[in-house]
């Protein structure tokens, strides 16, 4: 996303070769009850190696919102938080291409596995004029819309990306200047 431009659809690979992730327990509500639904609980492992560090709390905000916006909100999260260096590695051995990239999404059987430079994003946030936060949550949330069967590479699947990216981001209320609309 060097050039300031939405994250790019060919980000999603061939998932890597990966042991069962643990899945965490969700809770139960009990049918009939007059309480309300409980929210699930989310899934959601965050690794994160970037600078500046992303607070675990925004974070999970982010994920819930971009999950409840594709109606998936058990669907399983791991989050890689890394630098370019470290991103040019994946998106060489799985893309075949060595360049540092924004996010790179797989879908592993029912589980989303995201890997986002924040390095990136402190630039890209720099040159466009908003916060890193944003470019972060922009680059989780597309992650995330691409595991749950968002495309962006023919223009009308781009829109509706587009427009979707543009709804978590307004209901997570964080300011961003959306480059292609």
């Amino acid at each position: 996303m060097s050039t300031g431009k939405q994250p790019k659809s060919a980000r999603r690979a061939k998932p890597p070769a990966k042991k069962p992730a643990k899945k965490a327990p969700t809770k139960k509500v009990k049918r009939g009850s007059s309480a309300p639904a409980r929210q699930l609980r989310l899934q959601l492992a965050v690794e994160d190696r970037g600078r500046p560090r992303t607070d675990l709390t925004f974070v999970r905000q982010v994920v819930r919102a971009a999950l409840q916006h594709c109606k998936q909100p058990q669907l399983p999260v791991s989050l890689l938080l890394t630098n370019d260096r470290e991103i040019a590695k994946v998106h060489a051995e799985y893309l075949d291409d060595p360049t540092p990239t924004d996010v790179i999404s797989f879908d592993l059987d029912g589980e989303a596995d995201l890997v986002v430079s924040v390095e990136t994003a402190k630039r890209i946030a720099k040159s466009q004029g908003h916060a890193v936060r944003a470019e972060v949550a922009l680059y989780i949330v597309h992650g995330i819309l691409h595991c749950c069967g968002f495309d962006d590479i023919k223009p009308r699947d781009r829109a509706r990306m587009r427009r979707a990216e543009r709804e978590v981001m307004q209901s997570l209320c964080l300011d961003y200047t959306f480059v292609d609309a």
